[in-house]
């Protein structure tokens, strides 16, 4: 019997051991964690064998193939060990893929994914097809693989997660922009991030379909040395040959080689440029999904934006608080200063990915009031911003850092969680981030 070793037991971990147990093989889970007590429950419901706070090295070893969680990075000394005897490292996407014939919509790219993922799902749910949620968002792939079974699964794909998919295969793959993130996992070299995002088109065949911003100077560049096997659907907000979709005359139009479709800017439900490009990559993957207009316009009209992405909190004494939590580069800050029409006082902090905030530079001299270091080592941001903004300040918990904000803050102004970093310096995970950010703000 072929033994399956599965590292991490998160929700991706769990859902690969248990379609690893349904499918016959011998699993074994190890956590160098403490493992969550409803998936230690869980593990256990279905005869799963797991460990927690260490890995034996002699059982990890011994696997004929290892599922790994994305989280783990591949300097770990249990993954140094496995891949010296060269035992086959693959994700919980690779496994579960192997399991199901759905149709796979697969979305990457350093900002965007997550609501453009949730919108695909909303629109494919509302035209009443058997869809799953997977990836990133919702319960994992090899999950759902197991007990549910979809005739399609809309997957949000981080680099961690794409770097160990091998034979899998999208229908459609959507790579929505790049730029630096997660440096720190691809040595500080941002050409081993870019290519970890295109792993998204391998194996692609001329009947899938790849949706990409044709604006996007890095896809650009890669695209004239690359030889992509799908049928490429590019959109941007210009009108240009050979588009799938673009704007004119304040109309969303798109153009597909299946049929076109066009509807009013203004009726969509997401607002600023950022979520322009993500509407049109959903109305473009509708479209070659064959859900109606009446449908698509419908979908996109009533969608509601993602938790901790530009989420409107409250308004306080004349000041606006908006939770950007999910923002943890420096390019989603960049989309979220971008959409601001007032003068903002900044949240930033964490961990730092290998971050160059020049990138926003510009927009924090012209736009913020002032700035909340939030972190536990903030002097990097110190080094780049101090002076840049009329006052800065630090702060080591939320309350400290939403306190300070509203001291700040004149009615009409904007206070703005867009952190830029990770949040494990002084929290578990971006949402627990934004869940204290939006707790803060309503007890003042």
């Amino acid at each position: 019997m072929k033994k399956i070793v599965v590292l991490g037991a998160g929700e991706s971990g769990v859902g690969a051991a248990i379609l690893a147990k349904q499918k016959g093989f011998e699993v074994f889970v190890s956590d160098k964690s403490e493992i969550k007590p409803n998936y230690k429950e869980e593990l256990s419901s279905f005869g799963i064998e797991w460990e927690e706070g260490n890995h034996t090295e002699a059982r990890v070893l011994a696997a004929d193939e290892i599922v790994k969680s994305p989280g783990i990075p591949e300097k770990a000394p249990i993954i140094k060990a496995l891949r010296a005897q060269n035992t086959p490292i693959i994700s919980e996407i690779e496994f579960a893929s192997r399991y199901s014939n759905a149709k796979m919509i697969c979305i990457t790219g350093s900002n965007g994914k997550t609501t453009t993922t949730m919108l695909i799902h909303h629109i494919l749910k509302n035209a009443g097809l058997n869809v799953g949620l997977a990836g990133n968002v919702g319960f994992s792939l090899a999950r759902q693989v197991a007990l549910e079974k979809h005739d399609y699964y809309v997957i949000e794909l981080s680099s961690f997660q794409l770097d160990g998919m091998y034979e899998f295969k999208a229908d459609v793959a959507i790579l929505l922009n790049i730029t630096p993130d997660h440096l720190d996992r691809y040595e500080y070299k941002f050409q081993n991030y870019i290519n970890s995002k295109f792993r998204i088109v391998q194996n692609m065949k001329p009947s899938d379909y790849f949706i990409y911003w044709n604006d996007d100077p890095v896809i650009q560049k890669e695209l004239e040395v690359r030889t992509i096997g799908a049928t490429a659907c590019p959109f941007s907000l210009n009108k240009a040959a050979g588009l799938a979709a673009y704007i004119e005359d304040e109309l969303l139009k798109i153009h597909t080689p299946k049929r076109s479709f066009e509807m009013a800017v203004s009726d969509l439900s997401l607002r600023g440029q950022h979520n322009m490009y993500n509407s049109m990559a959903a109305g473009i993957t509708a479209i070659l999904s064959d859900i109606s207009d009446e449908t698509l316009r419908e979908a996109l009209k009533s969608f509601r934006s993602v938790e901790h992405r530009l989420e409107p909190v409250a308004s306080v004494r004349g000041v606006r608080f908006i939770n950007d939590s999910k923002a943890t580069n420096v390019n989603s800050c960049w989309y979220a200063l971008q959409s601001m029409d007032t003068p903002v006082v900044l949240i930033l902090g964490g961990t730092d990915k290998g971050n160059d905030y020049s990138e926003i530079e510009n927009l924090v001299k012209e736009k913020v009031r002032a700035i909340v270091y939030l972190g536990v080592d903030n002097k990097k941001l110190h080094d780049f911003f101090d002076g840049k903004v009329a006052q800065t300040t630090d702060a080591r918990s939320m309350k400290e850092a939403v306190d300070k904000c509203f001291a700040y803050a004149k009615p009409g102004d904007t206070v703005l969680l867009s952190p830029c970093c990770a949040s494990f310096d002084l929290f578990t995970c971006y949402e627990d981030r934004g869940e204290q950010f939006k707790e803060c703000v309503k007890n003042l």
